[in-house]
């Protein structure tokens, strides 16, 4: 795979390549570029988070050393699972087989744990050393990566560090690319900013897409509001399961979620329905999305791009009910493989099992 294929996969399906040219060097210059992504383990994994999952993939085939940090001191700070480290862990290994059902097999990507991270005294030394080139109310108005109101520092001093730790991250993993989703920007911003000070390796942040909860934007569009808090706050959440769709749900309820969903006749923005197609679905190779009416509705259509299906919404061809199963039926057979995945393995079935009883917060 030559540079030019190796910068197309990387960036498809991306938000914000920052920066293009530096990735672009990356590949240049490396054979084995070192890359990150670190997740909370939260609870139950919805399709959202199958965006970032399918960018994992894509740079694993462009030859990416990709790292994926299990980010469990992480969520024990923003309170995830009720604070249970033993909980959070189990849901790391759960993340896992999802990872593994949609084609990010362990043997191919590696794995680290935050505790692991946290117990070297060097961590440490690199935090306190990024600490001292930032401001206070630089680590605040980075919050939002925490889906947390800037003010929430001010009852619980642990979320000041989290930033912090971001940024450590990635400079002890000695990473050339950062991924995450629009909500996490504030970060590798200020990760490139402190790498700058600190002389260290500024890393390509690659952003990609998040997928808006199916309850749509409601009146979070607030004036003055930029894309990373719009994108945090109206995203498809695991802390409120009806904007959400899960992995391991039947193809009953999943059809049921999207039935319901918001999907406003000829609107784009921030339309649920059409990000799954967007930004699952027509990632899929060879995919066609194939939309069923009666005759005397124009008949059975098949769809074979994205442009073409936004623009034929937005000109009212195609109707929400349409478009909803059509969705619902294709999504489903995405799906299939994960739910047979995760009923075929005992250990899977337990955590799940688990996981749904367990107290999830934002």
């Amino acid at each position: 795979m030559n540079v030019d294929e190796r910068l197309r996969l990387a960036i498809r399906n991306t938000s914000e390549v920052v920066t293009v040219e530096e990735l672009r060097k990356v590949f240049e210059e490396k054979e084995k570029p070192r890359g990150y992504l670190g997740f909370e383990p939260s609870g139950l994994v919805h399709v959202g988070w199958l965006v970032w999952m399918f960018k994992v993939r894509d740079l694993v085939e462009a030859g990416v050393d990709f790292y994926l940090l299990e980010a469990t001191w992480h969520a024990y700070i923003n309170d995830k699972l009720g604070g249970s480290l033993e909980l959070i862990r189990k849901a790391a290994r759960y993340t896992r087989i999802v990872l593994d059902a949609i084609g990010v097999p362990e043997g191919r990507v590696k794995y680290v744990d935050a505790e692991e991270l946290a117990s070297d005294k060097d961590y440490w030394g690199l935090l306190l050393r990024a600490a001292k080139q930032v401001s206070l109310a630089r680590v605040k108005r980075a919050l939002t990566i925490m889906g947390r109101r800037v003010d929430e520092g001010e009852t619980d001093f642990s979320k000041l560090i989290y930033p912090l730790m971001q940024v450590t991250d990635i400079f002890y993993l000695d990473l050339d690319i950062a991924v995450g989703g629009t909500d996490q920007r504030k970060a590798h911003m200020l990760t490139r900013d402190i790498a700058e000070k600190l002389g260290l390796k500024k890393p390509v942040a690659i952003h990609t897409p998040i997928i808006t909860g199916l309850q749509g934007p409601g009146g979070r569009m607030g004036a003055g509001a930029e894309i990373d808090e719009i994108a945090a706050e109206a995203k498809m959440s695991k802390s409120k399961p009806e904007t959400a769709i899960f992995v391991h749900e039947e193809a009953e309820a999943v059809e049921a979620k999207i039935m319901k969903a918001y999907c406003p006749p000829r609107i784009t923005e921030l339309n649920p329905v059409l990000e799954i197609n967007k930004y699952l679905l027509f990632q899929q190779q060879g995919f066609t999305l194939v939309i069923e009416r009666p005759e005397k509705y124009g008949g059975t259509i098949t769809v074979e791009d994205y442009p073409t299906l936004e623009r034929l919404y937005v000109e009212g061809r195609i109707h929400p009910l349409d478009l909803k199963k059509a969705t619902a039926s294709a999504l489903n057979k995405l799906l299939d493989n994960v739910r047979r995945r995760i009923s075929s393995d005992p250990d899977a079935r337990s955590l799940l099992e688990e996981l749904k009883t367990a107290r999830v917060t934002r």
